[in-house]
């Protein structure tokens, strides 16, 4: 399985591109970080540590607010949020910012990025270098996709899956086969801006937290127009 990861991987250098960022929101006032990162149909959502904030991508500007922790990524099933807090998974009531409902971390406190797709949470391990598919209702690990690079931002469209990278000045993102993890093509970043968070808008942009930046940048999804 390896040799067939590392040939995929090779040939996947040749489609390797240059991430076209279009656009870069904040840094907002009282938000100096990106933990996590997710898209509501309508809203670009953002975990800071102690808040879940809203951004309008259109104007950028803040739309909602909520006191909620966020140590890591965050998802949204079409109804509710998911939110990485510490070991746990916080699903949360958007309208209200209340807790309706808690789950183990598969990583205990390692964990990187998170998605929904196919009824279940996706979830990162940064430096164990996986994702995890889980049950949104008890956390077990209902299978596990190994990656050849640090997994931080997590993102399905379209049936396909994608995460983002992260060491040291270097950060990309990376569309995977689910099946074995073998990299398919790579959107590479400037170097010195790295990805914390990731999803896709479900169209033409991939949204990324920028970390400790405090910002979220746009970046256009390949083969697509906005």
């Amino acid at each position: 399985m390896s040799s067939k990861r590392d040939a995929a991987a090779r040939k996947a250098e040749s489609t390797v591109q240059p991430a076209e960022i279009v656009r870069e929101y904040g840094p907002y006032e009282g938000s100096e970080r990106v933990n996590g990162v997710t898209h509501d149909g309508q809203h670009v959502w953002a975990a800071t540590g102690s808040r879940l904030i809203a951004i309008d991508p259109q104007s950028g500007e803040l739309a909602r607010t909520l006191k909620c922790s966020g140590d890591a990524g965050t998802a949204f099933d079409g109804k509710y949020l998911y939110q990485i807090a510490e070991a746990r998974i916080d699903r949360i009531d958007p309208a209200s910012g209340k807790i309706l409902h808690s789950i183990p971390a598969p990583g205990h406190g390692a964990d990187s990025g998170m998605a929904w797709a196919e009824g279940s949470l996706w979830v990162g391990q940064y430096r164990e270098r996986k994702i995890h598919q889980i049950d949104p209702e008890t956390g077990a690990i209902l299978r596990t996709i190994e990656s050849n690079s640090f997994v931080t931002g997590v993102t399905w469209v379209d049936g396909e899956l994608w995460h983002a990278t992260w060491e040291g000045d270097e950060s990309d993102i990376r569309h995977i086969d689910p099946t074995d993890g073998s990299v398919l093509e790579r959107l590479q970043m400037p170097t010195g801006i790295g990805i914390s968070g990731l999803e896709c808008d479900g169209d033409s942009l991939f949204y990324c937290g920028g970390g400790t930046s405090g910002k979220i940048r746009a970046v256009r999804r390949p083969g697509k127009q906005k």
